[in-house]
């Protein structure tokens, strides 16, 4: 079986075991019952797996086995493992068992998963039903996951299951509406703002509402090494237990991330100052109400220097609170914006100009409309840059145009990712796509960044050629006189 196969088949069986709860609970919470079980499993099998090779290895010797797995990344024993779970699946208190071992599992590993399934509960009348139910559909679940295969590869290789359980987490956002935005970035949304940012070796990388991970660890993998350190903050308290196993999957065991919220409690903080890094990247929620206003103006931190954004609208407490945290001098700042950011007047307006001023703004991008899981609105990218030289022209690029239509999502293609990366990296003006504005024609804008005052994408509509119109007119008219004839001769033929 070849690794697309292998992934078809992971998630067919997942996918099937979402019919458990089809019905039952909201699509929205899918996530908090599959995911984490699908996790245990993993642990399981990886148990097994590591199990059987030192068992071969050390030839049945007990001691040496028990002290090659007390040095693995997981602790899990016979009785927290998956397969003590299938084997109780009949019991009338299954839900209670289920709590019992991400319990145990939790107490065993908690450098790395205190409160992990803090969110989750198996045994909620409430979310799952009255007791019969709930363990006939606990039973189901546990049936359906016994048929996953979660060991590594021939090679050891695990990354399949973290490629199958975002492929999982961006299927449950297309079926979870307007929630989705909470907590998945697209793919291909991520993919281009990661490699747009560029992080190099020995970076450190910060999402400040890292959601399920998705975009930290596209971030990551564009390094080409290992050599970097990941950081997230997410305020929501199962999103954030899916990015810690998001991570895990991913065998990203060191990465840093906290549970709080970013605006009103920064928890990195080095020296009662924010911790700074060279890659800051985000896709907050758009123009999030009561985001913090009340607290701004004594910001131990003085992130809001430039100004205190308006209540109702939190963008660009979001981008000063990522600026403040990029590395003086080199640090790199991405993030996705509504389209309102670039234009809005009022106090968004005074802080948009103060950072035009400051020369930090380094590219605004214009993505095409419906491609982010509850909403259909488009959005742009904001790219800033610490290390801008003076003078240096700001890129606008309309790509908003130049994407895969499909009937509830559209996509950007292989094609339009490398066409946006290459052109911001080029730092060249095409025509009706990328402009290179100067700081004089923005302040004679009045440093309004709507992308059409900036790429002229008008198309004048093609002449028309009156004479040749009418004389297909006329011949159309002719043939249809023509044809009206013999219709008409059919018809006496027939006696009509």
């Amino acid at each position: 079986m070849n690794e697309q196969q292998r992934k078809t088949e992971i998630f067919n069986v997942v996918w099937r075991a979402c019919d458990t709860f089809r019905g039952v609970i909201d699509p929205a919470m899918y996530k908090d019952y599959i995911l984490t079980m699908l996790f245990v499993k993993y642990l399981s099998d990886i148990r097994k797996y590591k199990l059987a090779l030192f068992e071969k290895k050390y030839t049945g010797d007990k001691v040496r086995i028990e002290r090659a797995m007390a040095r693995e990344r997981f602790i899990v024993s016979e009785e927290a493992s998956f397969d003590y779970l299938f084997a109780h699946r009949n019991d009338s208190d299954i839900g209670q068992t289920i709590n019992t071992v991400l319990e145990s599992i939790e107490d065993a590993n908690k450098a790395k998963l205190h409160n992990v399934f803090r969110n989750i509960d198996f045994n909620s009348e409430a979310n799952l039903g009255q007791t019969r139910q709930r363990n006939n559909r606990l039973k189901n679940l546990l049936e359906d996951f016994a048929a996953l295969d979660l060991k590594p590869d021939n090679n050891g290789d695990m990354d399949i299951i973290g490629d199958v359980y975002e492929y999982l987490i961006e299927k449950f956002a297309a079926s979870a509406g307007k929630k989705a935005g909470e907590f998945y970035t697209p793919a291909t949304v991520s993919e281009t703002l990661a490699r747009l940012v560029a992080p190099q070796k020995g970076n450190r990388i910060c999402d400040p509402a890292c959601g399920s991970g998705s975009l930290l660890i596209r971030a990551g993998k564009q390094v080409g090494s290992n050599d970097y350190a990941l950081y997230g903050q997410e305020m929501n308290g199962s999103t954030w237990a899916l990015c810690k196993m998001n991570m895990f999957l991913h065998e990203v065991d060191s990465a840093h991330i906290q549970w709080e919220d970013t605006i009103r409690h920064p928890q990195f903080v080095e020296d009662d100052a924010l911790m700074k890094f060279d890659i800051v990247i985000a896709n907050p929620p758009f123009s999030l109400d009561k985001w913090g206003q009340e607290m701004a103006a004594e910001d131990r931190y003085a992130r809001f220097q430039r100004g205190i954004p308006p209540k109702s609208k939190g963008d660009w407490a979001f981008i000063s609170h990522m600026l403040a945290t990029a590395v003086e001098g080199t640090g790199r700042v991405g993030v996705v914006v509504p389209h309102g950011v670039l234009f809005r007047g009022g106090q968004e307006g005074k802080i948009r100009e103060a950072m035009i001023r400051e020369n930090l703004l380094d590219a605004v991008i214009g993505l095409p409309a419906n491609l982010f899981y509850g909403t259909g609105i488009p959005a742009a990218l904001m790219i800033f840059d610490k290390s801008r030289q003076p003078g240096r022209e700001v890129l606008f690029i309309d790509a908003g145009r130049e994407f895969e239509q499909s009937t509830n999502q559209n996509k950007l293609r292989p094609q339009d990712i490398e066409k946006i990366v290459t052109t911001f990296h080029k730092r060249q003006a095409v025509e009706k796509y990328a402009y290179l504005a100067f700081f004089a024609e923005i302040e004679e804008n009045e440093f309004n960044l709507n992308i059409p005052r900036y790429v002229d994408t008008f198309e004048p509509e093609p002449e028309i050629d009156i004479a040749a119109t009418q004389k297909e007119i006329e011949k159309i008219e002719a043939e249809l006189v023509e044809t009206q004839a013999k219709m008409n001769l059919y018809l006496k033929e027939l006696g009509f």
